[in-house]
């Protein structure tokens, strides 16, 4: 599978953003008139397709350019569920970029109505209420592949029980385009 310019330009910036923080030299990059624009990204890194850190942006604030690189950096140094990267790691590390769709609110009456709404395998979700917060890319679906898990699974995220429900919460649905490069 043949990756985009943009996509390949947005990996290398990632990848490249973590070997900096190593020392490593950080190669020229073919430019793209779209890392100037104003973009929201998240930045995953696996190892053997097992989750090693992920950070993003859910609204866009800065270049996306800017926004990959922070994301990769913080992806592999701070992410809190697991220790910074170590550079012997970074060779058997995969870096994917995630280009966040603009979120748009659901209108919904209840649990069953946001189920019935969610679309399995391209919806990304963001939920708030109060102090609580969390997102799921769309990616999250391979493994949570129901709505009801999909939900449940982002309110534990944000701290909240299995069952819970309230008429201040809000959810917002979101597409990506993304990029992974190849083992």
């Amino acid at each position: 599978m043949s990756i985009d310019p943009l996509g390949h330009t947005l990996l290398a910036i990632a990848r490249n953003a973590i070997k900096k923080e190593f020392g490593m030299e950080d190669p020229m990059l073919t430019p793209h008139p779209a890392l100037t624009k104003l973009a929201a990204t998240f930045v995953t890194l696996t190892q053997k397709d097992q989750l090693r850190g992920c950070i993003g942006s859910l609204e866009p604030s800065r270049p996306l350019a800017m926004d990959v690189a922070e994301n990769a950096r913080a992806a592999a140094f701070r992410d809190p569920r697991f220790p910074p990267l170590r550079q012997g790691e970074l060779d058997k590390t995969r870096v994917e970029v995630s280009l966040l769709d603009t979120p748009e609110k659901l209108n919904f009456n209840d649990e069953e109505d946001v189920l019935g709404q969610l679309r399995p395998g391209l919806d990304g979700l963001i939920l708030n209420c109060g102090n609580h917060r969390a997102t799921f890319l769309p990616q999250v679906w391979e493994s949570l592949s129901t709505p009801q898990l999909f939900l449940q699974h982002l309110k534990l995220k944000a701290g909240l029980p299995l069952s819970f429900w309230s008429p201040n919460l809000t959810l917002s649905r979101y597409g990506v385009q993304k990029w992974k490069e190849s083992s």
